[in-house]
């Protein structure tokens, strides 16, 4: 028999608050045109992007996080102390150790709260939220904040066509606690490595310690280029598209609801239409609010989805206590899906 105690956290997890934070900076579609030959009509048809957030030299990953947590435990009524567990997700921390979670706990004001990142691209906000439930329903943490946050303009090659007008910046936040009943459904999530190519980084970093710059892009000045982004457009496009439609009704299953029970549907700010081809083959009845956060903030990765909800209930096109259906799904190729109650 176990000598182990049994864990005593909470019966379920919830969100309980929300918040977000978007660089000042605010980039028109001209300002991408300058490097690339298409026209503002073809990126908004291509992507439904107008405008996008970029930040600049001290909007750092940390300082956005910071801000979009604070907003997220005011929301939440919760004090700093009391965090247990900060979870972050991003590829844009360029210091490899240590985790930025660590200074973004210390800032906050956390009593030493356990601290780290995670690599899941824009699949890692739901990874983070799963996390973050099952340290909540465990007990090793009362409440856990979970950041989605990006620099991804650091990562973006103003050159290629493709991608140059795709990317954003920005932070947003949740604070998880605990529930008396069911308010984070089971999480639908995995990945598929045999695409991993699909979605890349251009260079890997240890190519610039080589020294050897024969084989790295250049730009225009026949400068090295820093490594960027790129991905295989048509590819992702399909596999988000019909795969990701199987993805979510699997979340609804698990959670077992309908798409007409559902008020709200938040998926990952990659495409307008692949969102729009999503809301098609899940057949979502007229009165589920989309979110298209994307048409002014762009892709942000892992933070695109915490601020798209927060977008929402500011504005009240979603209102507290919806059920939403949330879902990521990008490099890896990864994907994470869940059904939630909104704060």
């Amino acid at each position: 028999m176990s000598k182990i105690k049994p864990s005593k956290g909470a019966p379920y997890a919830r969100i309980l608050g929300v918040g977000g934070y978007r660089p000042t900076r605010v980039v028109p579609n001209e300002v991408i045109l300058e490097k690339i030959d298409s026209s503002d009509e073809w990126i908004r048809s291509r992507s439904g992007i107008e405008t996008r957030h970029w930040a600049g030299p001290e909007e750092t990953v940390a300082a956005m996080s910071v801000e979009a947590s604070g907003k997220a435990l005011a929301d939440a009524g919760i004090d700093a102390s009391r965090i247990g567990a900060v979870v972050v997700s991003t590829v844009s921390h360029f210091a490899q150790t240590p985790a930025i979670a660590t200074e973004i706990a210390d800032r906050l004001g956390t009593d030493k709260a356990a601290a780290f990142d995670i690599s899941a691209g824009c699949a890692g906000f739901g990874y983070g939220l799963t996390l973050a439930k099952g340290m909540v329903v465990e007990g090793s943490a009362e409440y856990v904040l979970v950041i989605g946050v990006e620099r991804l303009s650091d990562l973006t090659d103003l050159e290629d066509r493709a991608t140059a007008f795709l990317f954003g910046d920005g932070a947003g936040a949740v604070v998880v606690g605990p529930s008396q009943e069911p308010a984070i459904g089971p999480t639908v999530w995995g990945s598929e490595g045999d695409k991993a190519e699909t979605i890349k980084q251009t260079v890997s970093w240890d190519r610039f310690r080589i020294g050897d710059v024969s084989e790295l892009p250049l730009d225009r000045e026949g400068n090295v280029k820093f490594p960027a982004i790129t991905q295989e457009g048509q590819a992702v496009f399909r596999w988000a598209v019909f795969e990701m439609a199987k993805v979510a009704q699997q979340a609804l299953d698990a959670a077992g609801i309908s798409p007409d029970d559902l008020d709200v549907f938040i998926p990952h700010q990659a495409n307008v239409r692949i969102i729009d081809s999503m809301v098609k083959t899940l057949k979502l009845p007229e009165h589920v609010t989309v979110a298209r956060d994307i048409r002014t903030t762009g892709n942000t990765s892992a933070a695109s989805i915490p601020l798209a909800m927060e977008r929402l209930l500011a504005t009240g096109d979603a209102k507290s206590g919806d059920t939403a259906l949330v879902i990521g799904f990008g490099a890896g190729l990864v994907y994470a899906a869940t059904v939630v109650t909104l704060p």
